[in-house]
């Protein structure tokens, strides 16, 4: 317990020399108290030379454009589709865009053979060269 007891000591000396030195050395003077500065003080207003952009607005109150629906073909079954989106339900609408895919617009990507792997060649190191060492002077040397 010697170490705990050094420790509280020199603790306890450290803190009187600090409450000695705060009563020896002068104080500031204190201009206001803060509850009275903060309703002295004006407000600061800080202005910018440097013009924002104008904010972008977008209206949500216009109905959605919908696309006009491609002519029908001989082939095709002239389904009537509904000019506003909001009449026909989620699914209805997915099972549409189904039904309006055909298989020949898919375009199938182009398989590109894998490219050809080039190896470096393995160089051969150039010889060593045994030199003689310089005896270590100094903290560093395990010689003692």
């Amino acid at each position: 317990m010697p170490l705990a007891r050094y420790f509280v000591f020199v603790g306890g000396v450290l803190l009187a020399l600090l409450f000695l030195v705060d009563a020896g050395s002068t104080k500031l003077p204190v201009a206001q108290t803060s509850a009275t500065a903060a309703v002295d003080l004006p407000a600061l207003r800080i202005h910018s030379d440097r013009k924002w952009p104008d904010p972008i607005v977008f209206d949500t109150s216009l109905p959605t454009i919908v696309p006009a629906p491609p002519p029908a073909t001989q082939t095709e079954a002239s389904v009537p589709t509904p000019t506003n989106t909001s009449e026909i339900s989620a699914k209805a609408r997915v099972r549409e865009t189904f039904a309006q895919f055909r298989p020949e617009d898919e375009k199938k990507p182009e398989v590109k053979p894998p490219p050809k792997r080039k190896v470096a060649r393995k160089h051969a190191a150039p010889p060593m060269m045994l030199v003689a060492q310089q005896p270590r002077f100094g903290w560093f040397d395990n010689t003692w």
